[in-house]
């Protein structure tokens, strides 16, 4: 199954571990959707879109860098995507999304993305 990821807080900024990430999934050939504060085009395969955009097919992995405050905004538009885990960056733990995914069925991860894809974790 392909493994589709959202990066849900993306950064066009290189220094930012969202950026980062993208990036690493990149090299790895892992599909990406990238959520950011605003309309940012990486380079022709990435653009990070701001707001929560319809239409970008099936998400297996949702994966956090935003903090529990500005995820609020994101619950029913993650629930919604029925994505098979949600990976909780470093920094970005909230027990009330990450329940409320439990519950829909979601798998929770407290882990770091780019160590989990440097271990073969992913």
């Amino acid at each position: 199954m392909e493994k589709t990821t959202l990066v849900l807080g993306a950064s066009p900024n290189p220094n930012r571990f969202a950026y980062k990430a993208i990036r690493s999934l990149q090299r790895r050939n892992i599909p990406v959707v990238a959520i950011g504060r605003r309309d940012v085009d990486l380079d022709e395969s990435i653009k990070i879109r701001k707001g929560k955009p319809t239409g970008i097919g099936k998400i297996h992995t949702v994966t956090l860098y935003m903090n529990a405050k500005f995820q609020e905004e994101y619950y029913e538009y993650i629930l919604k995507l029925e994505p098979k885990r949600i990976i909780f960056n470093p920094g970005t733990t909230n027990s009330e999304l990450a329940e409320m995914a439990r519950k829909a069925g979601i798998e929770v991860v407290d882990d770091c993305l780019l160590v989990m894809l440097n271990n073969g974790k992913f």
